[in-house]
This record gives structure tokens, C-alpha cells and sequence, in this order.
């Protein structure tokens, strides 16, 4: 056992078919698989999980133990993950507050900060970037994280992300075509992606080998595939819909009867908001839609 880690605690930082690279809590990087029982007992680690490994030498071992998880995502397949940047285009393609507000409702529900990054604002005229000014200061008072320069890829903004990035693990989101792999090259020049190289990782054939890593980026951890490719499918019902709503979570405190959905009821607290201006309108339109969907959904027994 000369040289060997022997029991030890640590994070898996990659998957590459059955393996899992873990780095230990004493800094060494230890190649291991699951134990053979993992399987039968339904376990299957993922990138981002605290383990509990015997590697009776210094290159190779197996995980004992999965620790519990704070969250855990599909796509990418990640666990206890701390943040998103969310990479989210002003134009080409054109911004939507409602496929931000379904990625922020799929990030409160997974339990995931979210950093809202804002790209080719270049592309906005004078009056636009007024406007999108206007709509950054709106989702702060929200409570959300929002990086917006007038030119997309700045020293200030990439300098705001890096601030984010240390000390946590964290993976980036959006549309096709919204920026992700820019901001990952700008944050992180000496990864060298390709742009379109990352969207290549999501070539679901059924006999690509799948990685899944943490890079090491701005003293963090960044997953290297994005996060979220599709917002279609919400695990919730449309009474659960307004606590993962944050304005609405803390005006519902005032509203005349619990249980408030915010639909139709009288002395609702967070109408009286959107009223007076303190709830954005678009936000309520968004919620009322996605109430609308949910309510429409038919109910999963296989749960």
C-alpha cells in the first residue's frame, strides 16, 4: 500500500465510461470505479459528488460511498452545483423575458444560483441599451446576479464573472447560439474552445463516448458541457408555481388567503404589486402563462 491514498474523502471531476477521476481532499487525482453493488442499489455518481474512495495505490481505486446531494442536474449530468450563468442573447436570437424566466423558474426549482449574463448588447441601438439598462436594474431588485456592459465581452464583465466563478462550481446555460462557448473563451483563453465546440457534446448519438468534467477556471469549477438544453418539462404543479417566483414568494406573505395562486383571488398581495409597479408586468404575464401550462398538464402516476 506503499504510495497509496488508502480510504479518503474528495470530488469526481470526471467520467469517462465507468470511470471516475477523483480529486482527494490532500490534492491527489485518483482514477477509480463504483463498487460493484452501486448498480443494484440504483447509484450511479456523478461529476461534482463528494465520495468516499479506497485506492489502495496511488493511481487507482473505487468509490465506497456517494455523499448526499445538495442538487443534481440531467444535462449535464452534475451534482451540487452552486451557480448558472445564464448566457442569454439581447439579439440574434431575439430576447425573450419569457425563455429567461422559464431558465430562472428551472434553476430556483433545481436549487442553483443563477448569474443572468447579458451578450451582444453591441448589437443594441442608444435607446435599447437604455431600455435593457432598465431591464438589468429590474432583475436585481429581483434578487438576481446581472452582468450587462454595453460591449458583451468586456474586461469589467469578464472580471464580474471571474469574482463568481472562484470558490464555487458552476455551469453555463442558454440558447443555441446565445454565447456560451464566447464567455467560456473569454473567461478561460487557455481552455481554447472551439466556439460551436461545446454545442458538438451534445451530439446524443447512441455511440459517442460521453466525458463529463469540472475545468479548473478562475480558481472554480466550470462544467464543461452546458446546462439545461431544453425548458419543456417543469415537476411541479401550478399551486407549487409562485414560490419559485422570488418577488412573488415574499409578496405572498400579505396576500388575504393562504394558498394564494395569484390568479383570481381577492386581496391578493402580489396583483396590488404588479399593480403598482413594484412586480413587472412581463414577470406576471410570464407566471400566468406558465400557470396556464401547468394547469393544462396531465397528471404523471408513474411518480
Amino acid at each position: 500500500m506503499k504510495g497509496g491514498v488508502d480510504v479518503a474523502e474528495g470530488q469526481i471531476r470526471q467520467s469517462l465510461s465507468g470511470f471516475y477521476d477523483v480529486m482527494t481532499d490532500k490534492g491527489q487525482l485518483v482514477r477509480t470505479r463504483a463498487r460493484g453493488n452501486f448498480r443494484s442499489r440504483k447509484i450511479t455518481p456523478l461529476v461534482g459528488d463528494r465520495v468516499v474512495i479506497d485506492a489502495p495505490n496511488d493511481h487507482e481505486g473505487y468509490i465506497l460511498e456517494v455523499k448526499p446531494r445538495h442538487n443534481s442536474l440531467v444535462r449535464p449530468p452534475v451534482a451540487n452545483v452552486d451557480q448558472a450563468i445564464v448566457a442569454t442573447a439581447v439579439r440574434e436570437p431575439v430576447f425573450s423575458t419569457n425563455l429567461l424566466d422559464r431558465q430562472l423558474l428551472a434553476l430556483e426549482i433545481a436549487d442553483i444560483e443563477p448569474v443572468i449574463y447579458l451578450t451582444k448588447t453591441d448589437l443594441l441601438t442608444a435607446a435599447e441599451q437604455t431600455e435593457f439598462d432598465q431591464l438589468a436594474a429590474d432583475y436585481r431588485k429581483i434578487g438576481y446576479e446581472v452582468v450587462y456592459t454595453p460591449v458583451p465581452f468586456s474586461d469589467e464583465a469578464i472580471a464580474t464573472v471571474k469574482q463568481l466563478l472562484a470558490n464555487k462550481v458552476s455551469v453555463i446555460m442558454g440558447q443555441t447560439g446565445a454565447g456560451k462557448s464566447t464567455l467560456l473563451n473569454h473567461v478561460a483563453p487557455d481552455l481554447e474552445l472551439a466556439t460551436g465546440e461545446i454545442s458538438q457534446a451534445l451530439n446524443r448519438g447512441k455511440h459517442t463516448t460521453r466525458r463529463v468534467q469540472l475545468l479548473s477556471v478562475a480558481d472554480g469549477l466550470i462544467a464543461d458541457t452546458p446546462g439545461f438544453s431544453s425548458y419543456d418539462a417543469f415537476d411541479l404543479t401550478e399551486k407549487e408555481l409562485g414560490q419559485y417566483f422570488r418577488e412573488f414568494r415574499r409578496a405572498a406573505v400579505d396576500c388575504r388567503f393562504r394558498g394564494c395562486v395569484h390568479v383570481n383571488e381577492p386581496g391578493c398581495a402580489v396583483k396590488a404589486q404588479v399593480e403598482d409597479g413594484t412586480i413587472l408586468q412581463s414577470r406576471y404575464d410570464n407566471y400566468l402563462l406558465l400557470y396556464q401550462a401547468l394547469k393544462n398538464q396531465k397528471p404523471n402516476y408513474k411518480k
